[in-house]
């Protein structure tokens, strides 16, 4: 089977997808949400102008283990030779395809022509795309948005027609525009109208939060699948809830506390065998606030997690509070033996 055919295959599967996200959706993080329903993940976005250099950060984004497939590598830049000399050096890493970043709003990224940057000038955003696919052998996606600024500039539908004439495989669409960042409801109309214009399979990006969020943006749209981003990072079993709705239409119970404090403990461990201990522990701390969510004293515990810098200390204070927890359901067996 070809990359292109497991690609078609997986979005018939009407995947739940892990977002591109700086300094988030590395290995570990992907193997972690993979073990919980996200099938299909995206890497880190890469600058092609620090992988050309050689840039020891760009090149471990990547690295891809065997067990770290299905993977896309995505990549960013403002210059259409450079991203497509980019996607054959990231070709070589071995990913099932190569996606192209037209859609990071910030500034620092945007404003240089990068990213969401390419909406501002739709006809070079296709010839570069066009470009990129005739580099490589690998099929291209895009993930961008609806659009810079307002409903007037969206190009998105005549924009998706004209990339896949490009020969672009797919399209992620981030339902907000540029301009407004993360701020405001996604509309996921757009998706829709993109996807009936297109023969290519099209995902919608933006406030998929939950289960019933997913199975509500396919079917409103008619698109192959959803791409999870911010939830992720607090709650990753977003994605076995929205694979439970999407397949069942049943809602996947929440997680347990236990099974929250098993992925603290995890995520921790996997870190600082990936990173080291001092950066593998301070790296985790944004995830812990979501994945403690619900526990009993849970402010303290982060509290006291965020000035520990220690392996050691950090699994201590999670096996305190489990131990505490458990306490008096002990305490209770010995009362009625």
């Amino acid at each position: 089977m070809t990359n292109l055919e497991q690609l078609l295959a997986i979005y018939r599967s009407k995947p739940v997808i892990l977002a591109p996200m700086e300094d988030v959706t590395d290995v570990v993080f992907r193997r972690l949400c993979r073990s919980l329903g996200a099938h299909f993940c995206v890497t880190e976005f890469v600058n092609v102008e620090g992988l050309l250099r050689g840039c020891k950060r760009a090149k471990r984004k990547l690295v891809l283990p065997a067990d770290d497939q299905p993977t896309a590598i995505q990549i960013y830049g403002s210059d259409p030779d450079r991203l497509a000399e980019a996607a054959e050096v990231a070709a070589e890493a071995g990913p099932l395809a190569i996606d192209i970043n037209c859609g990071c709003w910030v500034p620092k990224i945007a404003g240089r022509g990068a990213g969401a940057g390419w909406l501002r000038e739709p006809e070079a955003m296709v010839a570069m795309a066009k470009l990129v696919v005739s580099r490589t052998k690998l099929p291209v996606t895009v993930k961008t948005r609806i659009g810079w600024g307002p409903e007037s500039h969206m190009p998105i539908v005549d924009l998706a027609r004209r990339l896949e004439d490009a020969g672009v495989v797919a399209l992620t669409l981030h339902c907000r525009t540029a301009q407004m960042g993360h701020s405001g409801a996604a509309d996921w109309t757009w998706a829709k109208r993109a996807r009936e214009v297109v023969s290519m399979p099209v995902i919608v990006n933006g406030d998929i939060k939950s289960g019933p969020d997913a199975l509500r943006a396919i079917t409103e749209t008619g698109c192959e699948g959803v791409m999870v981003g911010r939830r992720a990072i607090e709650h990753p079993w977003v994605f076995r809830e929205a694979r439970a709705m999407i397949d069942t239409g049943v809602d996947h119970p929440q997680p347990t506390i236990d099974e929250r404090i098993d992925l603290c403990r995890a995520h921790l461990i996997a870190n600082v065998e990936a990173r080291g201990e001092q950066y593998g522990v301070a790296v985790t701390r944004r995830h812990l606030s979501g994945y403690l969510k619900g526990i009993p004293g849970a402010a303290a515990v982060r509290q006291a997690l965020v000035v520990t810098d220690t392996l050691a200390g950090c699994l201590a204070i999670l096996d305190d509070v489990r131990a505490r927890r458990h306490a008096p359901i002990a305490q209770a067996a010995e009362v009625h033996a």
